[in-house]
């Protein structure tokens, strides 16, 4: 039998994208849709590449009931309602995975200052397991409650946790990431409004982005040392898609022969992160697919270091979304970890 799936939060794009997975998953069956608009209505009228695949309608049932009678709860609410659920499926053996920030960061004092507000429920956060299967697959697997990992976090962990892993990655390291207008959500805004996105480049939150502990908390658990994050989000005029570029140092005596074969020794054995061996990343390789890709490139050796440049690239939806909860509901409900997931992006 299917293993049963409420999915809250479902008519924004991370939960357009979560559905168009679980719809054709072999071995899961989504059977409760729950929003906050669209009541009553087909899933179709929100996400109309879903028609014909769905009778399902959008609800917004109390959490407690939204919960009930399902193997796993995945869920794209706001932080406090997180913690409702939490409450409502204690007791049980209901799985979640949370697609939202409430969990992520482990230090509830980073959290108040990224997030600007205290910590609703701190006594939960050692509760969960932060969602990223190349760091945290064997705890992810046993887990009740996953925190699934930001789509900047994602994007810049995957990048730098070769060098976290081998002790190279020490001290100040800023970070340039580019992200499409699907990462700010369904409801347009003075900034994300296509006349105005369309052709331009802007910041925002630069050095406070609310990624920014998370993604220092997960490299600390990965090796990094003293690790000072300098992190400016960049929105372009994608609609998919981020690219990032991080800057560090190394120690000159690291062989460049050394430091080019991390990334690829890192991940040889990974399905969702490549390592391209003729080109540097790109967004338009990782567009639809639940993969990443990360490369370097080298400068020369100043006085007693060397400079590093690595990039990345995944697609802000799926492998920093939808797709990676749905990779962290697989590994926690004993399935193939891809099942669902297909590999291959939508180039051109």
């Amino acid at each position: 039998m299917k293993a049963k799936v409420a999915v809250l939060g479902a008519s924004g794009f991370a939960g357009a994208e979560l559905l168009r997975r679980l719809l054709d998953h072999p071995a899961l069956e989504v059977v409760r849709v729950c929003a906050n608009d669209h009541i009553g209505e087909l899933v179709a009228s929100a996400h109309p590449h879903l028609e014909g695949l769905t009778n399902l309608r959008f609800e917004n049932p109390p959490h407690a009931e939204a919960a009930r009678g399902v193997d796993a709860v995945v869920m794209g609410l706001p932080h406090g309602a997180s913690c409702e659920v939490v409450d409502a499926v204690a007791g049980s053996d209901t799985r979640l995975v949370d697609m939202s920030g409430a969990f992520r960061v482990q230090n509830p004092a980073s959290y108040a200052q990224y997030y600007g507000t205290p910590h609703p429920r701190p006594e939960l956060l050692k509760e969960f397991v932060y969602g990223l299967p190349e760091l945290n697959r064997e705890r992810i697997r046993g887990a009740k409650y996953v925190a699934s990992a930001g789509c900047f976090a994602t994007t810049i962990e995957l990048m730098l946790l070769p060098f976290a892993k081998a002790g190279l990655l020490r001290g100040s390291v800023e970070v340039v990431g580019i992200t499409g207008s699907s990462g700010a959500g369904a409801t347009p805004t003075a900034t994300t409004h296509h006349p105005v996105r369309a052709h331009n480049l802007r910041t925002y939150k630069p050095l406070e982005h609310a990624h920014t502990p998370e993604i220092v908390e997960t490299l600390t658990a990965g090796g990094a040392r003293d690790l000072s994050l300098r992190f400016v989000p960049v929105s372009a005029p994608l609609t998919r898609g981020i690219f990032a570029t991080a800057f560090f140092r190394v120690p000159a005596s690291t062989s460049e022969a050394e430091l080019r074969a991390l990334p690829g020794r890192t991940y040889r054995n990974e399905r969702c992160v490549i390592v391209p061996e003729a080109r540097l990343p790109e967004v338009v390789a990782v567009l639809g697919s639940n993969r990443a890709e990360v490369g370097l490139a080298l400068g020369p050796v100043e006085g007693d270091t060397r400079g590093v440049t690595v990039f990345g690239a995944l697609d802000n939806l799926v492998k920093g979304g939808a797709g990676q909860a749905l990779q962290n509901l697989n590994l926690m409900l004993g399935l193939d970890e891809l099942a669902g997931l297909s590999p291959v992006g939508l180039y051109p």
